[in-house]
């Protein structure tokens, strides 16, 4: 693990050579929410996957999440904010160009990063989000509600628990995901989605309640294209084999640099 800082933030990240020949530009990796770059990308065999197909790879924790500095303020988890730390990541490892991949919060990330710094991405690839992207909402805002609860045995509702039982597994600073729910809900307009330039993969599983409709996401791109993660809802989706597979094949057509 290794760290750098952020606008004055500590942001903890990994920087993985690739496996025999290096093919390709780097891949930038960002994390869902409530999640980190272990459980996300290590655990599931992203990082194993792709450097063994020739990639380096670089994951970072976002902001509030992880081993990354915790904030408390919804203002400072502006998606804009967040996709900031990543472009600062590239700069600090003085990557020019990169495929940056996201999952859930993390494919939002990703989306606004292409919005914004399109010089810097040579693909997108966009996991466990569909259309909700072009919607003026992100997970539902009982879930920062959820989070403050005492305890997991105050929460009723089922989208709630299942995040607040996630950010207990995986060790997370409760209060810093509430602020972080509250103030990363913005969304790109289908005009801004359809002057994204370059090739976009979305890929959403067939039984994920949480992400919208990958399919009419990926219509909204110029070079857009849809995979479907066959059986999967949100969580499980993530690490899926043939999610994986897809990822490698879709950049070996692609022929990055």
């Amino acid at each position: 693990m290794e760290f750098f800082e952020s606008d004055g933030l500590r942001i903890a990240y990994i920087d993985k050579a690739a496996e025999g020949e290096t093919k390709g530009v780097p891949i930038l990796l960002i994390h869902g929410f409530a999640s980190n770059h272990v459980v996300n990308w290590v655990n599931t065999l992203w990082v194993q996957t792709l450097t063994r197909a020739g990639r380096r790879v670089v994951a970072l924790d976002n902001r509030g999440h992880g081993q990354s500095g915790k904030l408390y303020e919804p203002a400072a988890y502006d998606t804009v904010n967040m996709a900031r730390d990543a472009v600062n990541l590239l700069d600090h490892l003085n990557i020019p160009k990169a495929v940056v991949m996201g999952y859930s919060m993390g494919a939002r990330i990703t989306a606004f990063i292409a919005r914004d710094y399109p010089d810097l991405v040579e693909a997108a690839i966009l996991g466990g989000l569909g259309d909700r992207l072009l919607q003026p909402a992100g997970l539902p805002s009982g879930i920062a509600e959820a989070l403050e609860a005492p305890s997991l045995d105050d929460v009723g509702d089922f989208t709630g628990r299942m995040f607040r039982n996630f950010a207990e597994q995986t060790g997370s600073d409760l209060k810093a995901l509430a602020a972080c729910i509250r103030g990363s809900r913005q969304h790109l307009s289908e005009e801004e989605a359809a002057a994204i330039s370059c090739p976009v993969l979305v890929a959403v599983g067939t039984m994920d309640k949480i992400s919208g409709n990958g399919e009419i996401l990926a219509r909204h791109f110029l070079r857009g294209e849809f995979f479907e993660i066959p059986k999967r809802d949100h969580n499980q989706a993530v690490g899926d084999r043939l999610h994986r597979q897809a990822v490698v094949d879709y950049l070996g057509r692609l022929g990055t640099r």
